[in-house]
């Protein structure tokens, strides 16, 4: 099969398969030949964060001169994202043999009676292969939704990391904080080490007394361990409250205000594993230089792309947008399932913005750009233009942008859309 015939198959495995059992995934891995034995992993969950703490990790175990593999999902523009390797995406050639060797043990499953994996499981186990094959000692895995029951959640780790926790995904996770935490805290294992960042005392309370229970050492990282130094040159500069990080200025390649909890939390984990005899030096300079792709991204000069799509990652936006004399456009999308009226109406009152465009995303699961641009009139006096194109959107953006600055969020498939017109503009296959 070709590289392109892959893709397709794997995006068209959720029409013939189901959500399957831990012990399901644990077999696939077995036929597979268990590729993660003999590998340390860190698993993260959470609501918002998880990304930028895997990618976090990822940079200061190569700065310490570990050979890693990372797992992140969603992907924004090709599904090679998903599957890095010391840093660097897997190949088209290499996805196309790791598929291969995944089917035929796909095959050896169904002739044993066993269900098709789904596409969550395939790419997953497609990773862990790949991981396998090239000799990685540390993989970086994040969860694809909640933790209990995520397919991640069928292996061994070394840490657990929990990030922030917000209301997402409620109608497979519950609709309390606490009832969220308590999917995400399934990723605890027996007397493995557990870090978290503080978030409310429910969802704290729920994952300290998971800990507890499992026999696990247990670290919060507080929202005051550390401190915003400032914004500058499109660097957000903070400091550690702890006495190990002495008195340095580190340094992120962000302008999000979240994104330090983010790399304290990936810090405090690298700090517990290698027992406080970290290269903190290298650390800071892996940090600097890292860029996340779709969290508070500039695409193109002052046009940045968020993946914030729920509520809790809104605010943490709201807060990030630092004020514009210039003034601000943000641009807007989302799904179905998500509190779209919420995440409008904060946007409104806490986003300083002059204009909203609203836009539709591809996909069933798309809301309507029309009731999307109802809901800004209904909170806001501010102009509000609704184009449902995602390309005319960004054209109309871009010819009335001037020197304001422009912001993409509500969904991640809205920053995959622009992402892709922008890459496809600047190949010279098309025109923004």
């Amino acid at each position: 099969m070709t590289y392109k015939e892959i893709v397709t198959y794997i995006e068209e495995i959720p029409r013939f398969t189901r959500k399957h059992s831990l012990a399901h995934t644990r077999e696939m891995l077995l036929f597979l030949g268990n590729p993660q034995n003999g590998k340390k992993i860190i698993h993260v969950a959470g609501t918002n964060g998880k990304g930028s703490v895997c990618v976090y990790l990822d940079a200061m175990l190569r700065a310490e001169g570990k050979s890693t593999g990372l797992f992140t999902s969603p992907h924004l523009v090709k599904m090679n994202e998903r599957i890095v390797l010391n840093g660097k995406q897997i190949s088209d050639e290499d996805f196309c043999e790791v598929f291969e060797e995944t089917m035929q043990a796909v095959r050896r499953m169904q002739d044993a009676g066993l269900e098709h994996p789904t596409f969550f499981e395939f790419l997953f186990a497609m990773a862990m292969k790949a991981y396998d094959r090239a000799g990685m000692e540390y993989i970086v895995l994040e969860t694809g939704l909640g933790g209990r029951l995520d397919a991640t959640s069928s292996v061994e780790p070394v840490a657990c990391v929990i990030t922030s926790i917000g209301l997402d995904h409620m109608e497979y996770l519950g609709d309390t904080v606490e009832q969220i935490a308590g999917e995400k805290a399934g990723i605890i294992r027996p007397e493995v080490p557990v870090f978290f960042a503080q978030t409310a005392p429910g969802s704290d309370s729920v994952i300290e007394k998971t800990a507890e229970k499992e026999g696990c050492f247990c670290k919060k990282i507080g929202k005051d361990a550390y401190e915003i130094l400032g914004i500058e040159d499109k660097h957000i500069a903070f400091s550690c409250a702890s006495a190990y990080y002495g008195t340095t200025t580190w340094k992120l390649n962000n302008i999000g205000t979240y994104q330090p909890g983010n790399a304290l939390l990936a810090m405090e984990v690298m700090r517990y594993l290698f027992k406080e005899n970290g290269h903190l030096q290298e650390w800071r300079t892996a940090l600097a230089r890292v860029k996340w792709a779709g969290r508070m991204e500039e695409i193109l000069p002052k046009v940045y792309v968020d993946g914030a799509h729920n509520v809790s990652a809104i605010q943490a936006f709201a807060r990030s947008v630092p004020k514009n004399p210039d003034g601000n456009i943000i641009l807007f999308s989302a799904v179905k399932d998500k509190e779209y009226e919420e995440m409008i109406s904060y946007l409104c009152k806490h986003a300083d913005a002059e204009e909203y465009v609203v836009t539709l995303i591809d996909g069933d699961r798309a809301t309507d750009a029309h009731i999307l641009g109802e809901l800004f009139r209904k909170y806001t006096e501010q102009p509000v233009t609704v184009i449902e194109s995602v390309k005319e959107a960004m054209q109309y953006v871009l010819r009335i942008q001037g020197r304001r600055t422009v912001y993409c969020l509500g969904s991640l498939y809205l920053t995959g859309m622009i992402k892709e017109i922008i890459q496809e503009s600047l190949s010279g296959c098309g025109e923004v």
